[in-house]
């Protein structure tokens, strides 16, 4: 990578965490804290930690296609702009609606497509795939951070003054933005990487596609409905006041991390993608079960958590690598589009959801129906085909004579299994099987029609 592509990966990275930092980092204690709010009951303070999902679904594809009309960074300025407006509001509200705005503005503010649009301006075709890498790990290192820092800054500064921590952190994401993501010299469409509204019916289509965006829905569901109940499981249940929830939280991630490790390995190198995914979801399943009956205590607790994120951290990671796997020649970041967008609206069900059954039926039910939800999940997964190992590839294109014919050409290589052409953009975007492709032919076409 070239020293532009590697200071674009790791600030766009380094923002990409800072919001997720942001948004995250209210999980753990805001069915605690939030329950003292004006106005507050378990299904409101519920809403709370899951509005942002839904403005983030409705804002991120018109956010993507505004940053085409006027630039990346001015686009992602002002969704951070968005996010600090919402903080604060969040950190000066002493009702649980106050907060509830706060939390959605928050989420309107969706810069997720515009960053990755953005790393696709800075890197080339050959680095993208490590860039994207490199931000999705800042994601779910955010992620856990932000599970274990919520706790300790909560008992020192309160949940407004954490709402004004957050707030921080969006003026700082506004200052990385500008004086250290370097500013491409060209803004490229690029299909791989954000979404075109054209596709969003092919993608929808898709059986497979389908079974992953359920499988992300349900995931994030399942991951906010425990966290509306967990907290107060281990301060009325397990006697652990909010501010030692840390101490329960960090080693279970670390060991689930830990055991992760081995199964990824499996799925990858050994191509089982399809036995491990479906023993992922079998182990969330029985973890949530557990959890409905045994939550009592610290151990029975903390067993049900640690099966739980060993499974949520393995799924977290295999899902987009599927999806990607899955997705036709060209329509890649449509469909990694409405992947997100099934994200952040199960996150939002998660939180209204548990939030309601919480109040209604009581903190066993949270985890009972997030039980039964994943093993519908397991039902419909069971019968996915196995993910073919396929990479997406794009190519340049000038001055090509005959499009039809150069299509007929590129699927005539060996591992070459899926191609499209677009005009507009001057490029053919492929789907290629690195293990068989036959790179000098591929080549050879390629620098006839670039």
């Amino acid at each position: 990578m070239s020293p532009i592509e590697i200071r674009a990966t790791y600030s766009l990275a380094s923002l990409f965490a800072l919001r997720m930092l942001g948004l995250f980092m209210i999980l753990p204690v805001f069915s605690v804290y939030g329950a003292e709010l004006d106005g507050a009951n378990a299904m409101l303070v519920g809403f709370a930690i899951g509005a942002y999902g839904l403005t983030q679904a409705l804002f991120q594809v018109p956010f993507g296609l505004l940053s085409d009309r006027l630039g990346r960074k001015p686009v992602i300025i002002l969704g951070l702009l968005i996010f600090f407006v919402g903080s604060v509001i969040a950190a000066v509200s002493d009702s649980i609606y106050g907060v509830i705005a706060g939390r959605a503005l928050q989420g309107a503010g969706a810069i997720a497509s515009v960053v990755m649009a953005l790393l696709s301006d800075l890197t080339r075709d050959q680095n993208r795939t490590k860039a994207m890498a490199g931000v999705g790990a800042s994601i779910g290192l955010s992620f856990s951070i932000a599970i274990v820092l919520g706790p300790i800054l909560a008992s020192w500064l309160g949940v407004s003054g954490l709402f004004w921590f957050i707030a921080a952190l969006a003026i700082l994401g506004v200052w990385v933005v500008v004086w250290v993501v370097p500013t491409p010299e060209l803004q490229h469409s690029n299909r791989d990487s954000r979404p075109v509204p054209s596709q969003f019916v092919t993608v929808l289509k898709n059986l497979e596609l389908l079974r992953l965006n359920m499988g992300i829905f349900l995931l994030h569901l399942a991951m906010t409905a425990c966290f509306v109940a967990v907290p107060v499981v281990l301060v009325s249940k397990v006697g652990l006041p909010s501010p030692g929830h840390w101490m329960v939280y960090l080693p279970i991630l670390l060991v689930s991390f830990v055991f992760m490790i081995p199964l990824m390995i499996v799925a990858e190198k050994k191509r089982r993608i399809r036995e491990v995914f479906l023993v992922a979801i079998a182990l969330l399943c029985i973890s949530l079960f557990a959890l409905s009956t045994w939550h009592s205590t610290i151990f029975s607790l903390c067993a049900g958590l640690f099966v739980f994120f060993w499974a949520f951290n393995l799924l977290e990671a295999m899902l987009p690598s599927m999806v990607s796997k899955i997705a036709p020649a060209g329509n890649k970041g449509t469909s990694m589009g409405v992947y997100s967008s099934s994200q952040f609206l199960g996150a939002f069900f998660g939180g209204l959801g548990g939030g309601y059954l919480h109040g209604a039926l009581g903190l066993g039910s949270v985890f009972l129906a997030s039980g039964i939800l994943v093993l519908l999940w397991f039902i419909v997964a069971f019968g996915m085909k196995q993910p073919r190992f396929l990479h997406s590839y794009r190519i340049e294109l000038t001055g090509v004579d005959s499009l039809c014919n150069l299509k007929a050409r590129l699927l005539s290589v060996e591992g070459v299994e899926d191609a499209i052409i677009v005009a507009e953009e001057g490029a053919a975007y492929l789907k290629v099987d690195k293990n068989c492709l036959d790179d000098e032919h591929l080549k050879q076409i390629a620098e006839a029609a670039g």
